[in-house]
C-alpha cells in the first residue's frame, strides 16, 4: 500500500540524539498549529504547552526528568499540560463556576495533551525532525510546576524533545497485533504465544539482544534478560507515590 503517512507512522523510533541546530520560531508554532488540529472533547481544548528553549532552563528540567541527556542537548523541550485554567476565565466571562473536581475532569484534559502531543510528535517527524516523549517530567511535578510557573488547575502530563536527528535510530518492533486487538470482545488467549514470541524478537534484534542475568536461587547460573522479565520489574515498582497528592495540589479534586 502506498500511503506516505502510514510509511511515516511505521517508520516511528524515539530519539535521543540531536543536532544543536536551533529550531526557528516559525517551524516550532506550525508543529503546535497541527497540534491544534487534533480531536479534543467536545472541542473543550483543555491543555496547553510550554515552549522551553533555554539553555539554563531545559538543563534544570534536565536534572527534574531523571538527568537525561538529550534535554539538555535537544534545542527544544515541549512541556504538554492537562490545563482547565483557561476554562476558568471562560466560565469567568460568562458568569459560571467551573466545576474542576471530578476524576472526569481531569482525564479529559490529560487525554485531551495526550492526544495533541502524540499528533505534534507525527507533524515534527514529517518535516523531518526527531522527538522523544518524556514521562519523567512527571518525576517532581512540583518543582515543574514552579520552573514553568504553571497556575492553578494546569498539571504537567508529558514532556517531549524535538531536534534535528543525528545518527541513526532503529525502530523497536512492537507487540505482535493479536496481543493488543480483540475482536467483539477482550480476549487474553493469545497472550502467551505472543508475549514470548515477542520476547524472543526483542532478545535477537531489540535493546535485550545478548543480555543477561544472574538466575535468582542459582549462584553462577546465568539467564536471557528480555522484555518479559524488563517488563515484569518495571510494572512491579512502586513509581511516583506522590503524584496523586500533587494534583490534587493544583485544585483536581479526582472526586
Amino acid at each position: 500500500m502506498n500511503n506516505p503517512t502510514l510509511d511515516l507512522i511505521m517508520s516511528h523510533s524515539s530519539i535521543r540524539q540531536f543536532k544543536s541546530d536551533p529550531l526557528p520560531v516559525t517551524l516550532v508554532e506550525t508543529i503546535i498549529s497541527a497540534a491544534q488540529q487534533a480531536s479534543s472533547s467536545s472541542n473543550l481544548q483543555t491543555y496547553s504547552v510550554i515552549a522551553t528553549t533555554d539553555d539554563e532552563s531545559r538543563g534544570k528540567l534536565a536534572d527534574l526528568c531523571s538527568n537525561q541527556k538529550h534535554i539538555r542537548t535537544a534545542p527544544l523541550f515541549l512541556t504538554w499540560c492537562a490545563d482547565l485554567a483557561r476554562l476558568q476565565h471562560v466560565c469567568q466571562m460568562g458568569n459560571y463556576i467551573q466545576n474542576a473536581e471530578y476524576l472526569e475532569n481531569f482525564l479529559i484534559a490529560a487525554v485531551d495533551a495526550s492526544i495533541a502531543a502524540q499528533t505534534a510528535a507525527l507533524a515534527a517527524e514529517s518535516l523531518g525532525l526527531g522527538i522523544c516523549f518524556i514521562g519523567s517530567i512527571r518525576n517532581n511535578p512540583r518543582e515543574v510546576i514552579n520552573l514553568l510557573g504553571l497556575p492553578p488547575l494546569v498539571f504537567p502530563i508529558t514532556g517531549m524533545t524535538i531536534g534535528w536527528p543525528k545518527g541513526e535510530s532503529k525502530i523497536r518492533p512492537r507487540l505482535p497485533l493479536q496481543a493488543i486487538l480483540h475482536w467483539e470482545k477482550y480476549d487474553p488467549s493469545p497472550y502467551e504465544k505472543a508475549l514470548v514470541e515477542y520476547d524472543q524478537t526483542m532478545q535477537q534484534t531489540g535493546i535485550y539482544k545478548n543480555r543477561q542475568v544472574p538466575t535468582p536461587n542459582r549462584d553462577g547460573d546465568m539467564e536471557n534478560y528480555g522484555w518479559l522479565e524488563h517488563t515484569a520489574r518495571r510494572v512491579s515498582q512502586v513509581v511516583r507515590p506522590g503524584l496523586r497528592k500533587e494534583i490534587e495540589n493544583q485544585g483536581f479534586a479526582l472526586k
